[in-house]
């Protein structure tokens, strides 16, 4: 069973910057798309950030022109620059990939980040 290991999050103060990686424990040969969700305390898991198959990207309005999601090199998936963060980016990020075929979706366990002065 494939697993996804996030690594990156940690403690930055307001205005720094981050970059998250995504690794999976096997090759993934086929993917449809890659995204970044975080969740907030007392709050919904929402969608940060998707990049398909072919290089298309989205972004949530709240962090256009902040944050970059990117393919990764051989070793990662998929990466997250995350840059002049705000205390509301305070969240769980999770890695998310979508795959075609059973069972359709992997997540990882999530890393902290936390913007704070």
């Amino acid at each position: 069973q494939v697993q996804l290991v996030e690594s990156g999050g940690g403690l930055v103060q307001p205005g720094g910057c981050l970059r998250l990686s995504c690794d999976a424990t096997e090759t993934i040969f086929s993917i449809n798309a890659m995204s970044w969700y975080r969740q907030a305390p007392r709050k919904a898991r929402e969608l940060v950030a998707t990049i398909t198959g072919i290089g298309t990207t989205n972004y949530a309005d709240s962090v256009k022109g902040r944050f970059t999601i990117s393919r990764g090199n051989t070793k990662d998936l998929v990466n997250l620059q995350m840059n002049s963060l705000k205390p509301e980016d305070t969240a769980v990020y999770y890695c998310n990939v979508l795959v075609p075929v059973s069972p359709r979706s992997y997540w990882g366990q999530g890393t902290q980040v936390t913007v704070s002065s």
